[in-house]
């Protein structure tokens, strides 16, 4: 029974478009084969978009705010020789459950009385109470306003440390180690926030886990283009450097 994320190919291409090993997701260039997959994965997007929820700004009856995304294709061979790929988008979706075919994030926010979900509404309480506080403007009330927002910023930070210690990556070796680990021994820093949630770490855990051989990788935008234009709909771009690279770093030696 095939892995409900692994999607053949549909694209007929020549065997020498198949590399003997993994590029690097830092670099400038993007794999033949990754492109092929990639147009299989935009092709998909565009026939499901829309019936999701998520606005990425290219309809005309979407609502909520416009939110691009980088999505992201690992060309994998399975544990039967089979060629396909897998593929997923960076961070999350509004639509959950997301469809199938994208591999999940390592941690389900969604998890019903999860931790996260508790954290985060204290958090909203709290934030809430302090706007109440303000309002009365008295002198006793900005004493109490000055440790609330004291409280609410350690507990953010503690809420932030437990959420990275829910994630464990795997490397091409099948060792096992924390975010939190990854990142002090590649230089000596914490989890930037995020970490973990793009698509080239999620999809190479998947493959890891599964015993699946990763041969290519590669991230596009879709969606309406950034303010800035650093991200434009269609366009490849290589990992990036602040969540990803000590990450990939462990996972691949990269």
């Amino acid at each position: 029974m095939k892995d409900r994320c692994f999607i053949p190919f549909k694209t007929t291409f020549d065997s020498s478009l198949i590399p003997n090993e993994i590029n690097d997701p830092f670099g400038s260039e993007t794999p033949e084969i990754c492109k092929i997959a990639a147009l299989e994965l935009q092709d998909f997007i565009m026939e499901n978009q829309g019936d999701w929820l998520h606005n990425f700004g290219l309809g005309k009856n979407k609502t909520g705010k416009i939110r691009g995304k980088m999505f992201g294709v690992l060309v994998v061979e399975d544990s039967e020789k089979g060629m396909g790929y897998l593929c997923t988008f960076s961070g999350k979706i509004k639509d959950h459950p997301h469809p199938i075919e994208f591999v999940p994030a390592l941690f389900d926010i969604y998890t019903k009385d999860n931790f996260l979900s508790k954290g985060m509404i204290e958090l909203t309480e709290t934030s809430n109470r302090i706007k109440l506080l303000e309002k009365e403007d008295k002198p006793d009330s900005k004493v109490v306003v000055e440790k609330l927002k004291n409280d609410r910023r350690i507990h953010s930070i503690l809420l932030q440390e437990k959420l990275f210690g829910q994630y464990h990556f795997l490397n091409q070796s099948g060792k096992q180690k924390s975010l939190n680990d990854i990142f002090r021994d590649y230089d000596n820093r914490k989890p930037a926030a995020g970490a973990g949630e793009c698509a080239a770490p999620k999809l190479l855990q998947y493959a890891f886990e599964r015993k699946m051989k990763p041969l290519a990788i590669a991230e596009f935008w879709w969606g309406k283009s950034t303010k800035s234009e650093d991200r434009k709909h269609r366009e490849f771009y290589p990992a990036c450097n602040d969540k990803c690279r000590p990450i990939l770093n462990y996972m691949l030696g990269k």
